[in-house]
């Protein structure tokens, strides 16, 4: 009963499907339009820990674990928590040691990523 009162409230009101202030759309049926796959020199890796100050532990395809910071204008943008699967770029220096992220993938592109045999080096949760 309180559900049909709130219902006419909300259509009395014109609230009936308007957004929320502020947030997106939830998309319910998501497609894999298109992956982006590493180019030359670059890996595709898992977080395994966030250790604060834009830097996290990386564990990537080449089986080497890396220090990897998100670049700035990744910063506020772009979201990345541990157990995601991220575009990495090893430095020049310190190839072996330390990375610059450059894109993080989605649920969905992560699973295309892994039936598609290109995450064989680690094991994404």
């Amino acid at each position: 009963m309180g559900d049909e009162i709130e219902d006419q409230l909300d259509e009395y009101l014109g609230r009936e499907n308007k957004p929320v202030k502020g947030r997106k759309p939830q998309q319910g049926d998501q497609q894999v339009v298109r992956v982006r796959l590493p180019r030359k020199g670059q890996l595709l890796g898992e977080v395994e820990q966030l250790l604060g100050d834009r830097r996290m532990k990386v564990r990537c395809t080449d089986g080497h674990t890396r220090l990897c910071r998100i670049p700035g204008k990744m910063r506020r943008r772009v979201w990345i928590k541990e157990g995601n699967v991220v575009l990495v770029q090893p430095w020049e220096v310190q190839s072996e040691e330390r990375g610059d992220i450059l894109f993080r993938y989605n649920n969905l592109q992560a699973s295309w990523l892994e039936k598609n045999n290109y995450l064989e080096g680690i094991d994404p949760i």
